[in-house]
């Protein structure tokens, strides 16, 4: 009978047929026997490569975290059961007591209210800055900055970072760079770029379902391996182990992601030209008058487009309330958080996924209180679509 070959991502059947598995079966063994206590010694001691115990290493968690290695082109993965777990995990990891890191100001709001109000009570200094500008960045770097973090294209202002610039600063001064991709999957491969750690919310477009929370930390075996030692690494002490039968599903779907990437930003594209031929206020990096669309096209993987994240300002939050209200009622999809999904998704930033964020601190990164970000979806008539949104605009006065 044929071994499994990790090079092919193939598992062999456990029958005597000599044939492939189309897909990798689900491990939902918690625990793993030894043949010897000699062995399980061994294994503890990180002596013996074996599998041990599910919140260490489980066989479906690695089969995922093989593909998404790939997919960023680093040495290895390894998944959690969200995005918050593959970023705290992380930081953690790399700082302790004493430490400094320099963010992007404008960033997800849990990864902000976790840098801003967690870490402080830990000893762990956090600056934040425009990502944008470089000169703000190295001046805010410090012998004890540890970690430069960031977002390829950032939550929920679009901008997007300069990846090979932000990890000459880095070496500069010792430090990890850290870049969460969660809105660019394949858009962006900022490993390849310079980044360190590339960490990812899996619930959003690389599961594409929005059935699951899921997170991943894609990185050096150095640093993996770190991360799950048994003594002293964060993901295996802090327990955010993904569940398999999760994991076999994102894994499934991971096979369709080039395919969506390419509509997502297919059906944003044509969304952002129809909003700017509205005269409305649009943000969307597809645009050649877009601020960052030059900065995203030096390091963009071109085939895949410009993403399915669009903003439009409505200047108040009444009216991006009312906005969205119509917009659900006539069938455009979800008035709701997250992006990914194959159902558009709408929400008003800076009262929600943005809400972290103290009031004077959104108005100094730009983000309006009317501003509505977009996860476009995967419709088919995107046409149909943009018309019950002009009926929406029009029914408010705007158009």
């Amino acid at each position: 009978m044929k071994k499994f070959n990790p090079a092919t991502g193939l598992e062999q059947s456990a029958h005597l047929s000599d044939q492939f598995m189309v897909n990798p079966p689900i491990t939902d063994s918690a625990t793993y026997a030894f043949e010897s206590g000699e062995d399980m010694t061994a294994c503890f001691h990180g002596e013996k490569e074996a599998f041990l115990y599910s919140r260490h290493w489980n066989p479906t968690n690695m089969e995922l975290s093989k593909a998404l290695a790939a997919m960023e082109g680093t040495e290895m993965a390894w998944v959690t059961g969200s995005g918050m777990a593959a970023i705290t995990s992380t930081i953690l990891q790399l700082c302790k007591s004493g430490d400094h890191i320099v963010s992007s100001m404008t960033t997800y709001g849990g990864t902000f209210a976790f840098m801003k109000n967690w870490l402080p009570d830990y000893g762990i200094e956090v600056d934040f800055v425009d990502i944008t500008n470089l000169e703000q960045v190295k001046k805010a770097m410090k012998p004890n900055t540890k970690m430069v973090y960031t977002e390829t294209m950032t939550n929920p202002l679009l901008q997007i970072s300069d990846v090979p610039e932000l990890k000459k600063i880095s070496e500069e001064f010792g430090a990890k760079l850290v870049i969460d991709n969660t809105f660019t999957p394949l858009i962006f491969s900022p490993y390849k770029l310079g980044a360190d750690i590339v960490v990812y919310s899996m619930t959003k477009f690389v599961n594409g379902k929005n059935d699951a929370t899921a997170g991943a930390i894609c990185a050096s075996e150095e640093f993996i391996n770190s991360l799950i030692d048994v003594n002293n690494g964060t993901a295996m002490l802090l327990g955010p182990v993904l569940e398999p039968l999760r994991a076999s599903s994102i894994h499934k779907n991971l096979f369709t992601l080039p395919i969506r990437m390419k509509k997502h930003s297919e059906n944003a594209m044509f969304l952002a030209k129809k909003f700017k031929e509205a005269g409305l206020k649009v943000n969307y990096t597809g645009l050649p008058d877009n601020r960052g669309h030059q900065e995203m096209k030096r390091q963009m993987n071109e085939e895949f487009g410009f993403g399915g994240m669009i903003s439009i300002d409505l200047e108040t939050k009444e009216r991006a309330s009312e906005f969205m209200s119509c917009m659900q009622q006539e069938g455009i999809g979800y008035l709701a958080v997250s992006l990914g999904y194959f159902r558009t998704l709408f929400s008003n930033s800076g009262t929600s996924t943005s809400s972290e964020i103290p009031e004077d601190l959104q108005k100094e990164m730009g983000l309006s209180e009317g501003l509505v970000r977009y996860s476009v979806g995967l419709d088919f008539d995107i046409e149909e679509t943009y018309l019950k949104i002009e009926k929406c605009l029009k029914k408010m006065g705007i158009l």
